[in-house]
This record gives structure tokens, sequence and C-alpha cells, in this order.
């Protein structure tokens, strides 16, 4: 016997001469396979097909070694994809604080902040204004049984100076003497950018004169630039940019008499040429013979 492709055997009693169908049952259900569960075992059940793509996973695009620099910003994003009505939440592991959950804030701090995007998978982690001790792990965490947790580093790294051009300037006696320094540090710019000729300050009131200094400040950074008109043997020697919230850079000036036009600086990179090394040896006997 057979109804909507299912097939009955039916118990058959024969009672007084006739038959009767006093049960029927089904021999076989077909199975359909669907997110891990029979056709025949939900219908046993009598509950929903469980699908595997529903139940909620952490995207595999996740970037989970961050980078940031001191004051500027950190930014941790969570992927989590078919999350339903659960909750995300991020975890400080350092002291196993809660710092948000869904979209709200559990912290003092009003550096840390969380975003949403409506109808997206990403629970996005702020924190402004970036200090050393934000560094080590966080946790992206799913309130489902057992919960699902993802760990993120956060690499905190001071902010680095960097003086263009190579690190050894060669300029000729009387031309001037240009060191242009930048600190890309853009949401706290460094209040102040001092700079050092060997190991004292240099100074744009010394009787020598002829020493300025542009400093600028800008979306993409700090620039400052050192002017020393009328170079001298005296400028010789190691300049650093001492920005006041990162760390130093340095460079060696070589103030030259002319005599090698070719181992000055003209904007681009000097390499290692045989005229730059005659140029050094030539600076190197003359400061002997002093």
């Amino acid at each position: 016997m057979s109804m909507a492709g299912i097939t009955f055997l039916g118990v058959i009693l024969t009672l007084l001469g006739g038959t009767q169908i006093l049960r029927a049952e089904p021999s076989a259900l077909p199975t359909v396979k669907s997110g891990g569960s029979s056709l025949s075992s939900v219908i046993a059940s009598g509950s929903k097909p469980t699908k595997a793509w529903d139940k909620p996973y952490f995207d595999d695009i996740t970037q989970k070694n961050v980078t940031a620099i001191v004051g500027q910003k950190g930014v941790l994003s969570c992927h989590v994809k078919h999350p339903g009505n659960r909750t995300i939440s991020w975890m400080r592991m350092r002291d196993m604080h809660i710092l948000t959950s869904s979209t709200i804030t559990y912290t003092g701090d009003a550096r840390f902040s969380v975003k949403h995007p409506e109808g997206s998978d990403e629970w996005r982690l702020t924190i402004n204004y970036v200090q050393p001790r934000d560094d080590g792990l966080y946790e992206c965490q799913v309130n489902t049984e057992p919960k699902m947790k993802l760990a993120f580093a956060l690499r905190v790294e001071a902010a680095q100076a960097k003086i263009l051009g190579p690190e050894d300037v060669y300029v000729k006696k009387g031309s001037t003497i240009s060191l242009t320094c930048t600190v890309n540090v853009q949401s706290t710019p460094p209040s102040s950018v001092a700079w050092h000729h060997g190991a004292s300050v240099v100074d744009f009131d010394s009787p020598r004169g002829g020493v300025s200094l542009e400093t600028e400040k800008t979306e993409a950074g700090t620039t400052s630039k050192l002017l020393v008109t009328q170079a001298r043997s005296t400028d010789s020697g190691n300049y650093t940019c001492i920005p006041s919230n990162a760390n130093s850079a340095s460079v060696t000036v070589h103030v030259l008499n002319g005599e090698h036009p070719a181992a000055m600086q003209h904007g681009g990179s000097c390499g290692v040429a045989p005229t730059i090394l005659l140029a050094s040896l030539t600076l190197l006997i003359a400061n002997l013979l002093r």
C-alpha cells in the first residue's frame, strides 16, 4: 500500500473469513540529510531541521594581529556570521574585564567604544589615543553554549620620527643645511619637536645666526624642517630630531670645502659611491691634522 511516496506494511488479520487492516506502519522512511539531521528523526521528534549554516561562526577574514601607534587609534574587528539573537562581547584578557556587550560599553575608560553597523556581521572595538598599557590580548565572545571565543593580539608601538634622506648628508661650505623630520602621529601630534646638534640643543638665538625651524602639523602628521644657512665646518656632526611623543631620529652632516662637488646631496639618496668615500676620508684626515 502506497501513500504520498511512503510504503506502508499492513498488519493484516483474517477474521471470520474477511480481511481487516488494524494498523499501518511505515516500513522505511527515505533519509533526507539536512544539516546533519535525517528527515525521519525530525518527524519522530517533531522539531525543525537544524541547519549547520545557521549556527554562528567567526569569519576567517578577521585580522587577529593588530599593531597600533601610541597616541593613534587601535581597531579590533570581530566578524560573526549568523549570530541570531546571541550577544557579542569584548573582553580584555589581562584583567578579565568585560569592555563591551552588544553595543553597550562597560568601562569607565572613555577611550573604548564598540560599533555594530546595522545589517553587518561586524562588532568593532575602537581604542582612541592608544597607550602602552593597552598592549595585550583581547577576546571576542559569543554567548553560545559552550561560549565561542576568538583571541586578538594588540601590539602597541611607539611613534617613530624619520629624517628624510640618507643617514649621511654632505653639503658644501657656505650652502644651506636642510633637514626635514616627519612624525606620522595624526590623532595626537607632538606638542614640540626639538633638534640637537651633538649633545647640545640647537639654539635658534645664538650669535651664529642663520638657524631657523619650520614646523607644520597636518592630518598626515607633523613635519619639522631645520635650516642652517652659510654652513661652516663647525656645523658638521650629528643632528637629532626629538619629538615629544615619538622615538628620535638622527643623521650625520658633513660640511665639505667644495673640493668634491659630486659628493654633495641634491635632494635624492646618496649611495656609497667612491666619491663619497673619498670625501669622508678627506674630512677625517682634515680633522686629524687640526
